[in-house]
């Protein structure tokens, strides 16, 4: 046999691999979210019950692989090199797609992606062969379309279905327990948790066992006494739930973390298939046509049932585990849902606002208003009281995103769904019907607010057209990739490998700037104080380099370096940005004894730091267009006035630097004077500029940006000089209040 295809096996196991890196990344969020939302234990915790249920389901996953070898396309109608060229399509196309996706943040399905990857590769390999003529004279039909068919409306039902039921769960839920759930959970605690764990423990056995082809007798056995097995494990259940919740044992963490461990035990033992299913197919095929040495025979074998083999089995979950404790990019996905659902984000949302989502508010706004027209008024004030939140010191600093309620909900809810769905043969993707209950469930639970519910909404409508967008950008990828494959052979099977490996490849440069410009929420009044005087220094360091690099840059033409330091400059105003957007949440840990004195400096420092990010970006960018677009470079007279400006800033921002970080303000004077010398001298260049204006001796576009230079140089200045001065004032405070 050509080594080819040997060549060929091996770089669908090193897939394999990827592929489940990039699938475990982005799946993840299926079962870690509402554990991780709502705290419900610490993450090593949880992240290690997760890697029990991956462990378990991996080893049971064996039932699935038919998926892969026969499910979308029929494998007697194609040869080996076929086949082979078909699975390179599909492997290639998923790990290309996958990590644009985990990169971008957006939750996908991998299961779509499988599905219309099959697809688009079996179409492009059929186009490319020989008709296959039946018995009765008339060509074979060579795809399964009715997979595909059914795959898009299980989609569309399950994206509606999910939202609603999720959305009246919640409800129902949030009705009975209210936020200060804890008196109710003593009184119907028991009986609900009961009912939870009955559906996630029903969930783990029909979702995880019945498709491993494990336990057939046990699966069988429940299936016919579905009713009955339901009564008995909600009865142990809610005993168990009692006796726990007497012994003083929080059971909504329980059931949290039990529908966790069910979510990734289905998980695993249902999508392993969508990593692995087509790199062991061809393995599959390999050993076939091995034992022939026939490349054209045709691979009708792949139809018989199968069963992988557990040292495969064993090792994907292990890889699986792997990834779930160490790749950024699984934060990145759940950071995606966690955003739009959580209640404290007001503020800083992920997403912008669309004139679809503006009204879909407008809408809803105005059928809120209808219904509190049209009902009683008592009722109205009863279901209010039911739905008031908490205040933020009746939270603690240990609440999540969301409490244990709704995150119960969300693993209850999800895992029924499921179940429906299993039970009616329908294809439901674990990530469309989790994500779609989720955003449901924080609806119904008023997280979705007046100022909030366009940006959630919007969020939430790019998911789902990112959904809808891998079925079709699989099917064309593996379509074409399986083309390329078919002319190119074995240098375009080494190119195509070459580009997985590099998208593969964590970029450390961006994901360290995308931890820089983070802003997380504090906990308390210190933390939110020692973030913000820590990110002052940060940020007028930052400031100086970033200021000094434009000038010389601009000065010498250099596009690259521009480029770069737009980008940095672009960082540093979004981190100051979503600082002030946190704002609010985090005047509210303060302490009310010092709450206007402290929180009125941190207003101020958080507005120069603002003000002053966007005189840098009004300066940085100007800069770049003007080089980018091949204007005429400044004058010698214009290189001049501004190199001794910037030398001037320089020296001034080394003296402000020095203070804030050794919090010795005795020379502050020194400052101002050097601010009002810089002032003058900015005043003397802009005359100067006037003049040479007047004498006709200097281009339009460089006067343009040479004056833009010096106003945001001015107005930076002025705002680093107050943010020093605010500095100063709340230092000076502390220490009057310590003593």
């Amino acid at each position: 046999m050509s080594v080819v295809y040997t060549f060929a096996v091996v770089v669908l196991l090193f897939l394999a691999i990827g592929g489940l890196y990039v699938g475990v990344s982005n799946d993840a969020v299926n079962f870690l979210n509402s554990a991780l939302g709502s705290k419900a234990a610490p993450k090593k915790v949880i992240l290690t019950i997760a890697s029990l249920g991956i462990i378990i389901g991996a080893l049971t996953s064996s039932g699935m692989m038919e998926v892969a070898r026969s499910g979308v396309y029929h494998p007697e109608f194609f040869t080996f090199s076929e086949v082979m060229t078909l699975f390179l399509g599909v492997m290639f196309a998923n790990v290309i797609l996958l990590d644009v996706f985990n990169s971008l943040g957006l939750p996908t399905s991998t299961t779509v992606a499988l599905v219309f990857g099959l697809l688009g590769s079996a179409i492009a390999v059929s186009l490319l062969k020989e008709p296959v003529i039946g018995a009765d004279g008339n060509p074979e039909v060579l795809i399964n379309s009715g997979k595909a068919l059914a795959m898009i409306a299980a989609i569309l039902l399950s994206v509606v279905l999910a939202f609603i039921t999720g959305t009246v769960l919640m409800f129902l839920s949030r009705l009975l327990f209210t936020f200060r759930y804890h008196k109710q959970l003593r009184r119907w605690g028991a009986l609900w948790c009961g009912v939870a764990f009955t559906i996630i423990v029903y969930f783990a056995l029909i979702k995880g066992l019945k498709s491993s082809g494990l336990a057939v007798d046990l699966v069988a056995y429940i299936n016919d006494n579905t009713l009955m097995c339901l009564l008995i494990v909600f009865t142990v259940s809610s005993l168990l739930m009692f006796v726990l919740q007497s012994l003083k044992v929080n059971i909504l963490k329980i059931t949290i973390l039990a529908g966790t461990f069910s979510l990734a035990l289905a998980f695993a033992g249902n999508d392993l298939v969508n990593f692995i299913g087509v790199p062991l197919a061809g393995l599959d095929s390999w050993k076939i046509a091995s034992q022939t040495g026939d490349v054209d025979m045709f691979m009708g074998a792949l139809n018989d049932p199968v069963k992988a083999d557990t040292v495969f089995l064993l090792l994907a979950g292990l890889i699986m585990i792997l990834t779930l404790w160490t790749s950024k990019k699984t934060e990145n996905v759940s950071d995606t849902e966690l955003s739009l659902t959580s209640t404290q984000d007001e503020g800083a949302e992920k997403f912008g606002s669309s004139a679809f989502s503006r009204a879909i508010v407008r809408v809803a706004v105005g059928c809120s208003r209808w219904f509190e027209d049209h009902t009683p008024k008592r009722m109205r004030v009863a279901v209010a009281r039911r739905f008031e939140a908490p205040s933020a010191s009746e939270l603690g600093d240990d609440y999540g995103q969301y409490d244990l309620i709704r995150a119960a909900v969300n693993l209850t809810a999800g895992s029924m769904l499921i179940i429906i769905g299993t039970s009616l043969q329908l294809p439901l993707s674990t990530t469309y019907v989790t994500f779609m209950v989720a955003m449901g469930s924080s609806l119904a639970d008023k997280a979705w607010g007046r100022e909030s519910a366009v940006y959630r909404i919007t969020g939430v409508i790019t998911v789902v057209a990112g959904w809808f967008l891998t079925g079709l950008a699989a099917f064309v990828l593996s379509m074409i990739i399986a083309l390329l494959l078919t002319w190119g052979g074995m240098v375009a099977i080494v190119a195509i490998s070459l580009l997985c490996i590099y998208v593969m490849i964590p970029k450390k440069k961006k994901a360290e700037e995308a931890e820089n410009v983070k802003v997380r929420f504090t906990n308390n009044e210190q933390e939110a104080l020692g973030d913000i005087i820590t990110e002052v220094c940060q940020t007028m360091q930052t400031t100086t380099d970033i200021y000094a690099q434009t000038i010389a840059a601009t000065l010498k033409e250099d596009r690259k370096a521009l480029r770069g330091l737009v980008r940095q400059s672009n960082d540093l105003f979004y981190a100051a940005r979503e600082r002030k957007y946190a704002m609010l949440p985090t005047l509210h840990k303060f302490h009310e004894e010092n709450y206007i004195d402290t929180g009125h400096y941190y207003v101020q420092v958080v507005d120069y730091i603002s003000e002053m990010c966007k005189a840098l970006v009004h300066i940085t960018r100007p800069c770049f267009e003007h080089i980018d677009n091949n204007h005429r470079g400044m004058s010698e007279e214009q290189v001049e006035d501004l190199t001794t400006i910037n030398n001037s800033v320089s020296e001034l921002y080394g003296r402000i630097n020095d203070m804030l970080q050794s919090n010795d303000f005795a020379t502050i004077d020194l400052v101002l004077a050097m601010r009002d010398e810089l002032f003058d001298l900015i005043a003397q260049a802009i005359k100067n500029q006037l003049r040479r204006i007047q004498n006709n001796s200097t281009s339009t576009k460089a006067s343009m940006l040479y004056l833009t230079i010096l106003n945001e140089t001015k107005t930076m200045v002025l705002q680093s000089r107050n943010l020093l001065k605010s500095q100063k004032y709340f230092i000076e405070a502390q220490a009057t209040e310590s003593k």
